[in-house]
């Protein structure tokens, strides 16, 4: 792959809909946008997507912008690949840093797939034609979520992920499930139990939940199986699935019946892939999480989600929930709780706004192969 430059753009936007758990509210959304363009000028695009602050994750924008720019941008530029399997070699000096490496490594992947004239989805064994969209309701009352979720419903979203915490879980879910006797609802926690907290999440199963993802620390595996082993609901892990090594550790201990599987968590496709073929193996049911991303990550996001494997409805919102104006084209629309794959179209599979991403585009810097 012969590689002429990178540009790594700060974009920024207010969403239409604050995002709020237990942890951060998050009204306005930063990323970087990774463009790597080839010698023929073909670009390949790509998406970091770590918070302002790191309440989510080690990783900020500040962080990522200086991992890029000082380290996995002059790798790129200056020791030649043939394939993007070659990058996780290639970057293995640099430890952790995964949300800036995903980003950079989506590009790559991106430009190796218009290189081949093929969908991205494909070259991973992707087959789906429509993907099924799941929607994520953050809500300090019953009567708040079931406003959010009336709307959804008439749109056809497939599933809905309630956020709790340790003081909203019971009479939140009890109004939803009494509202809703049959939705399909899960609830995610975002570590706010302890493993003290067993009896209490056993009174969960009440509310016949999909899963309940991540109640315990972000970073625990061990203590998740004691939990699974005390819990009629499944447990989805997500935080802690930071790399392939902690998804098998996390199938070897039992610590979790499902896996929500978020690129930009993994450290890019490589890895995504192989945490996709472990829990093929071992039949563990996926899903595509999301990070409140811009289109460009969820584009990659809904070609990671045509693989099989992917059995439940993803974190996978229309351009228009959250964004007035979106990067791709065409905007990502849900008809009747779907998603159509461009699976016909080479790379991502949508276009590029670019007057979109001139307008959000708060700071540009390139880099170029010498």
């Amino acid at each position: 792959m012969k590689i002429r430059s990178v540009t790594m753009r700060l974009v920024a936007s207010p969403l239409k809909v604050p995002f709020t758990t237990h942890l951060q509210q998050v009204s306005t959304r930063e990323a970087l946008i990774l463009e790597v363009m080839d010698t023929d000028g073909r670009i390949g695009y790509g998406e970091a997507d770590p918070f302002s602050s790191p309440w989510y994750s080690e990783e900020t924008i500040q962080t990522c912008r200086y991992v890029l720019r000082e380290f996995l941008i002059p790798i790129l530029l200056h020791v030649p690949i043939k394939h993007p399997e070659e990058l996780e070699q290639r970057w293995s000096a640099v430890r952790g840093n995964r949300m800036a490496k995903s980003g950079l490594d989506q590009a790559v992947w991106d430009l190796y797939a218009k290189q081949m004239n093929t969908y991205l989805g494909k070259l991973f064994g992707g087959r789906k034609a429509e993907v099924d969209a799941g929607a994520v309701i953050t809500a300090a009352t019953s009567e708040q979520a079931i406003r959010q979720i009336e709307p959804l419903l008439k749109k056809g979203y497939k599933r809905y992920k309630i956020k709790i915490s340790r003081e909203n879980d019971r009479p939140l879910l009890e109004g939803i499930r009494t509202a809703f006797p049959d939705l399909p609802i899960m609830a995610d926690a975002n570590s706010a139990y302890t493993i003290r907290d067993k009896d209490h999440l056993q009174k969960l199963d009440r509310y016949r939940l999909m899963m309940i993802e991540q109640p315990l620390a972000y970073n625990d595996l061990s203590e998740h199986a004691i939990l699974q082993k005390n819990l009629a609901t499944p447990i989805c892990l997500d935080e802690s699935i930071s790399s392939y090594a902690a998804a098998a550790s996390a199938v070897m201990l039992q610590s979790a019946k499902v896996v929500a599987l978020k690129m930009g968590r993994v450290g890019g496709w490589t890895q995504a892939a192989r945490i996709h073929k472990l829990c093929l193996q071992h039949s563990i049911p996926l899903w595509c999480g999301g990070m409140i991303e811009f289109g460009i990550a969820k584009a990659h996001n809904l070609a990671l989600a045509t693989l099989p494997g992917f059995t439940l409805p993803g974190d996978f919102y229309a351009s228009d929930h959250y964004w007035t104006c979106d990067l791709i084209s065409p905007k990502i629309t849900v008809d009747h709780g779907v998603i159509s794959v461009p699976k016909d179209r080479p790379g991502i599979g949508f276009s590029i706004d670019h007057d979109a991403l001139a307008h959000l585009t708060c700071d540009v810097q390139s880099f170029v192969h010498r």
